[in-house]
């Protein structure tokens, strides 16, 4: 069969699907995005991502680039960013070519999706696979690029929608500051409450812009503004997290990665805060959990060059060699927690998966295999 007759219409987007017993998901051949994700837990069954609200909207997808358009659940980011300036002679496009244009199937088995991207604006090639495991609620996610020389930012663009209140938390980090400086023009419509600029050691307390502290750790939270802040993981620790807890849900989501391969956290909190198209107002109770080699959202020729975040040693970008291909592996996982679970404080690898500890000592174990961050083989 060939690869295109795999593809069905999903939410406005061609897309091939692949299921297991407890995981159900979508993805599309424009922009390679994820979404919509259905889950199996108990008895029940959950839906985490976003999917933007004008998937269904002809005139309003017609007018706005491709990635814009697909905007959904998470996509591959290469250059991370939103590139307005130039590296170079290279004019890349928000977030990259992979996030914008079209992939082509390699290969659907029972558990994998394969798909490949050939880039132009830099020449080489994403090899793209997601895989599902029987008896799991874990997504595997690789990303191998091959052929790239040069300096390079990265990451994955993970976005939840909040239908009820959630705690949100990190493995420790060792710096987090708020965006240094206009992430939102008033002028056009655009709203940030943070102080732009404003150093913080917990998500906790991050400064407002009109004095006083913001708890980032609590989501959803100040309606009608649009903020972003970057924490950057500490490189000693062999994994790194980012959780979102929802207890009036019954579920925990939370994200594993490797801290030397994506060094940073952007969270991207979207709450109604931009008032121009095709946002219009009306994108609320969105936080990205975005794991990155990037400074901030600023795009491969900020990313690049020395930055006040690459000056503390925190890498913003992977210089690229066309001889050595790099693996990006990222995994995404949800499991069922009790009523009273807070915020995860911790996530521990145990035989056959990961250990999530609130602070209050409640603990869930969730079926995943973590060696999977440090393969290296070609999918």
């Amino acid at each position: 069969m060939m690869p295109e007759m795999n593809l069905s219409p999903v939410l406005g987007e061609p897309s091939w699907q692949l299921k297991s017993n407890l995981v159900r998901l979508a993805l599309t051949r424009k922009g390679g995005q994820l979404g919509p994700v259905a889950f199996r837990i108990g008895q029940k069954t959950i839906q985490p991502f976003h999917v933007a609200p004008w998937h269904g909207e002809a005139a309003t997808r017609a007018a706005i680039p491709p990635i814009l358009r697909v905007l959904r659940g998470d996509f591959f980011c290469m250059p991370f960013g939103g590139n307005e300036a130039p590296y170079g002679k290279e004019r890349h496009p928000a977030h990259g070519e992979t996030a914008n244009r079209d992939w082509k199937l390699e290969a659907v088995t029972d558990s994998s999706i394969r798909a490949t991207l050939k880039t132009r604006v830099r020449a080489g090639k994403v090899i793209k696979e997601i895989s599902l495991r029987e008896g799991e609620t874990a997504l595997y996610m690789r990303h191998q690029l091959d052929g790239f020389t040069g300096p390079m930012s990265f990451g994955h663009h993970a976005m939840l929608k909040f239908d009820s209140p959630a705690r949100i938390s990190t493995s420790p980090f060792v710096f987090g500051q708020v965006f240094p400086g206009e992430f939102e023009n008033p002028a056009i419509g655009g709203y940030t409450s943070l102080k732009a600029g404003a150093r913080f050691q917990s998500l906790s307390r991050v400064p407002l812009a009109a004095g006083g502290p913001a708890d980032l750790s609590r989501y959803p939270a100040r309606e009608g503004f649009e903020d972003l802040v970057m924490v950057c993981a500490d490189p000693k620790r062999p994994l790194a997290w980012t959780a979102a807890a929802f207890p009036q849900e019954g579920y925990v989501w939370f994200a594993l990665k490797d801290p030397r391969v994506l060094a940073s956290t952007v969270l991207w909190h979207s709450n109604g805060g931009r008032h121009y198209a095709p946002w219009n107002g009306r994108h609320r109770a969105v936080l990205g959990l975005e794991e990155v080699t990037s400074y901030f959202h600023l795009g491969i020729a900020k990313s690049a060059a020395k930055n006040p975040v690459s000056a503390r040693g925190i890498p913003t970008s992977v210089t690229l060699s066309a001889k050595k291909p790099l693996v990006i592996n990222y995994v995404m996982a949800v499991a069922p927690i009790p009523a009273k679970f807070g915020a995860v404080k911790s996530i521990t690898p145990i035989s056959g998966g990961v250990r999530l500890k609130d602070g209050g000592g409640r603990a869930v174990e969730v079926a995943v295999d973590t060696a999977f961050l440090a393969e290296k083989k070609k999918p």
